[in-house]
């Protein structure tokens, strides 16, 4: 099913744009994060932090306080959900989509506008699986079937079926 392959291209986006946040932030911040483990992670960043520890918000708030691990989660369940034949509702693309928009213009250059794509594909498929199946030429709700006037000779829309 086509939808199911959308969610899962969602899905992957999702998951990539998260873990490589997380490990590029753990790259670039690897000394401040080694000093958590090293102290031990109570307290290691506090709510207001003294001046000299602004380092440790910044490190904390830039990995695994950020966006990226719900980001990974998202892509998980969407994966999941794919698997069962569920699809997200289009809100949710929608949502995602405008998120990663805004933060892919506020920070040029940056894979932010990958998550838009993510979340037009979840719209797509979310729409795709709310369309009715098509029904063959001349058939009609209710076990009817549409008989042409021109053909019977009467002025009748629809007959029951047998």
């Amino acid at each position: 099913m086509l939808t199911n392959t959308e969610n899962r291209i969602a899905s992957v986006i999702l998951v990539g744009l998260g873990a490589g946040h997380l490990t590029l932030s753990i790259v670039i911040t690897h000394s401040t994060v080694g000093g958590w483990i090293g102290r031990g992670l109570w307290a290691s960043v506090p709510l207001r932090p003294p001046d000299d520890g602004l380092r440790n918000g910044l490190a904390f708030w830039a990995g695994p306080g950020s966006f990226s691990v719900p980001l990974v989660l998202l892509g998980i369940l969407i994966w999941h959900l794919a698997g069962r034949g569920i699809t997200p509702p289009a809100a949710l693309g929608w949502a995602l989509a405008a998120w990663c928009l805004v933060g892919g213009l506020l920070l040029v250059p940056s894979p932010f506008l990958l998550g838009s794509v993510a979340g037009l594909l979840i719209v797509r498929a979310a729409r795709k699986a709310a369309k009715p199946p098509a029904r063959p030429a001349g058939e009609t709700d209710g076990g009817t079937v549409a008989i042409p006037a021109a053909r019977t000779g009467e002025n009748t829309a629809a007959r029951p079926t047998e």
